[in-house]
């Protein structure tokens, strides 16, 4: 329960900043000067398409939450045989990572509208998105071909339930980092790119952020971290 309060404290925390920045906080009201030149109304579309990501990363966020909670009740039971991490998963997180920085370099080109060093950056943040899916999947082989089974014990279990859920995420922002790419090739305009290329960057960032604690849990560094969550909380 505490690592779920603390979770969901750090979403709330990173929401509210992110409001502010969006000026989803001002009041109207209180502005001075004509309706149609206030940021916040020349911006809507964008501001409600932020806002709807956020909101969705805020649920994902709670759902890995409550996914980490259960991890770490059930490290206490008796039947527990900790799992181990194949070195693969170092290379799978460069890769996720790699992916990450290519998409905020893609934010910068598409503000800055060169079209031939977003579409650069966009095919290199796909490509390290698709070698970490694959990268996961030849993790999980290799798992298995050493007798570590889904059904072998509960934390072979967490470990794939945990990691295919992530990985289904991650299928799903390739879907739109892919279809991001076209938009860009194919010269759509620049408003309606940078907005796109912005949020596969919000959401990729999220992401490979829920990655990183995923590997130091299944890691076992977060153990000590998680204790002094549990003392502080008590």
């Amino acid at each position: 329960m505490s690592v779920i309060l603390i979770f969901m404290g750090g979403i709330a925390s990173i929401i509210a900043w992110w409001m502010a920045r969006q000026r989803l906080t001002s009041k109207p009201w209180l502005e001075v000067g004509l309706a149609s030149d206030a940021p916040g109304m020349r911006g809507s579309s964008v501001t409600i398409a932020k806002l709807g990501l956020g909101i969705f990363l805020a649920v994902v966020g709670a759902l890995f939450a409550l996914l980490i909670s259960a991890y770490l009740s059930r490290m206490g039971g008796a039947d527990w045989w900790g799992i181990p991490i194949p070195r693969l998963l170092w290379v799978n997180t460069a890769a996720l990572a790699a992916s990450s920085v290519a998409l905020q370099w893609a934010k910068t080109e598409a503000r800055l509208d060169r079209r031939d060093m977003l579409n650069t950056a966009l095919t290199l943040a796909f490509a390290m998105a698709v070698l970490f899916v694959a990268g996961q999947v030849l993790a999980w082989r290799q798992l298995m071909s050493a007798g570590y089974v889904l059904a072998d014990n509960p934390s072979n279990s967490f470990f794939y339930m945990i990691t295919g859920l992530h990985g289904l995420h991650i299928l799903g922002g390739l879907f739109v980092l892919g279809r991001t790419a076209i938009r860009a090739r194919i010269g759509l305009a620049p408003a309606r790119v940078c907005l796109s290329v912005d949020l596969c960057a919000i959401y990729w960032h999220f992401m490979l952020v829920v990655w990183l604690i995923l590997f130091a849990l299944f890691a076992g560094w977060a153990n000590s971290f998680v204790d002094l969550c549990r003392q502080l909380v008590t």
